[in-house]
Formats: structure tokens, C-alpha cells, sequence
């Protein structure tokens, strides 16, 4: 069975991440399949809104780090498949609707900034360890994050890898609200079909009024994939991954800031 399974529920189109043995984890093949789904959903006429779930109980645990070390954008390459995804967020003119349950780790919570609507189960562990990683946030939302809560609460779920809960989410007002894990799937449906419902021409001008230039959060995007890129050849991101293997914690003590 696929890693993302697409879904037709009326005029909303599903999204489902199925990898459930790996927390959803996405893969580069991951990211293509969801960069195809959301440009097929934007041109079938019949589509007026997304949703996108995990499954296995669990919402996406960021990057499978093997896989993303093993297939890294390259410079330059505007065709890699994770920025085609990050750029066919930036461009939806679709209304999103995101569920998230149990973990919600860097793209899984970045994505979350997205989106037109957001609901969490109340536990939902939500995580960006970027830099906890030495690397840099992507998706534009080293913009989008500290205008959604401010430049202060930014940096501790940013720089110091603060995690916090579904209800502490909604309380950021990064959602719109905590839904049991048992109903998170139809609350999730629910609400995509209720913007499908709408004009959709006048739904899809409000969107483009309150996002702003796509192509403004697209240069952000490509801005954000070059300081990764070069993050990721740093000696910081070899201690990182060394620690990792030799099951320590990173020192950087030795490394110039």
C-alpha cells in the first residue's frame, strides 16, 4: 500500500500519510506523492477544499532523517521534490484542513502553518528541533511563526526546541482546537467540507488577501533551503549526527560560533 493514500470524500480531497511503522515519517517519495496531490487537487474542478491526516494514530514525525541524509535537495534544484511540496503549500489556493494526533515533529508542525484550519487531539506532542538538529526551520516559517505569536515565543519552540501539547497549541492560537483522538478524523472531514460548501471563487480570493504574495513566501522558502543546505555540510551537523550514533550528547564546544 502507498505512503500517502489519496481519498475522495465529495468535494474534499484526503490526504493520508501511511507510514504508520515509522510515526509517518515522510520520504523523499513521501514529499513527491504529496507535491502531486495537492497540484491534482488544485485543477480538478470538483475539489474545493483538502484535508491531510496520518494514520496509525500518530499525525507525522517529521523527516525520515536516513532517507532525507540519503537524498538531500541539491543547490539549486527548484524540482526537489520536498521544495515542490513546501511551494505547493505556499501556492494552494485550496482551503487546508489539518488533523494531527500523538506527534507532530518539524514538517508535521510546520505545515501546520499552512493551513486555513487546524485541529489537534489536546496530547498531541508537538515538536521543531531544527536547530536542536543545527540546522534552520523551512517552509517560510521563519516568517510565518513569529508573525502568527510574536518574535519571543518563536524562539522557544525554534531555538530551544520547547515542545508543547495540542492545548497549548490552540492556546498560541496555532489552532483552532482540541478534538479526541477518536473523533479527530471526522471533526477533520467536517471541516473541510464545511469550506467546500462556500463560494469557492470568494474563498479562494480571501485566502490569497490574508496569505499575502505566494511568491514572497516561495524566496522565503528558497532563502531558508539555503541556509539548511549549508547547516547540513557544517561541523555542527556532523557532531549532531555523530552524537547521535555514539548515543551522547552533542558538544560543541570546540566548534566556532
Amino acid at each position: 500500500m502507498s505512503d500517502i493514500i489519496v481519498e475522495s470524500y465529495g468535494a474534499v480531497r484526503l490526504l493520508r500519510l501511511n507510514r504508520p511503522d515509522k510515526k509517518n515519517a515522510l520520504t523523499v517519495a513521501m514529499y513527491e506523492a504529496l507535491a502531486d496531490a495537492l497540484a491534482a487537487a488544485e485543477t480538478e474542478g470538483t475539489v474545493r477544499a483538502v484535508a491531510i491526516l496520518g494514520s496509525g494514530g500518530t499525525f507525522c514525525a517529521g523527516n525520515d532523517l536516513k532517507d532525507f541524509l540519503a537524498n538531500p535537495p541539491r543547490p539549486g534544484d527548484a524540482n526537489a521534490p520536498v521544495l515542490r511540496f513546501l511551494k505547493a503549500l505556499a501556492r494552494a489556493t485550496l482551503p487546508i484542513v489539518v488533523g494531527a494526533e500523538d506527534v507532530a515533529v518539524g514538517i508535521g508542525f510546520t505545515l501546520m502553518l499552512h493551513c486555513d484550519a487546524v485541529l489537534v487531539s489536546p496530547d498531541c506532542r508537538i515538536s521543531a528541533p531544527f536547530v536542536d538538529l543545527a540546522l534552520v526551520p523551512e517552509a517560510a516559517t521563519t516568517r510565518l511563526l513569529p508573525a502568527r505569536i510574536g518574535h519571543v515565543r518563536a524562539s522557544e519552540l525554534y531555538m530551544l526546541g520547547e515542545r508543547i501539547d495540542g492545548t497549548r497549541l490552540v492556546e498560541l492560537g496555532l489552532a483552532n482546537r482540541t478534538v479526541d483522538a477518536g473523533r479527530l478524523e471526522e471533526e477533520t472531514l467536517a471541516m473541510a467540507a464545511r469550506f467546500a460548501e462556500k463560494a469557492p471563487g470568494a474563498i479562494r480570493a480571501t485566502k490569497r488577501l490574508m496569505r499575502g504574495d505566494p511568491a514572497a513566501i516561495e524566496a522565503i522558502i528558497h532563502e531558508e533551503i539555503g541556509y539548511f543546505l549549508e547547516r547540513l555540510a557544517s561541523p555542527e551537523s556532523r557532531e549532531v549526527m555523530t552524537a547521535f550514533l555514539e548515543k551522547r550528547p552533542p558538544d560543541f564546544s570546540k566548534i566556532a560560533g
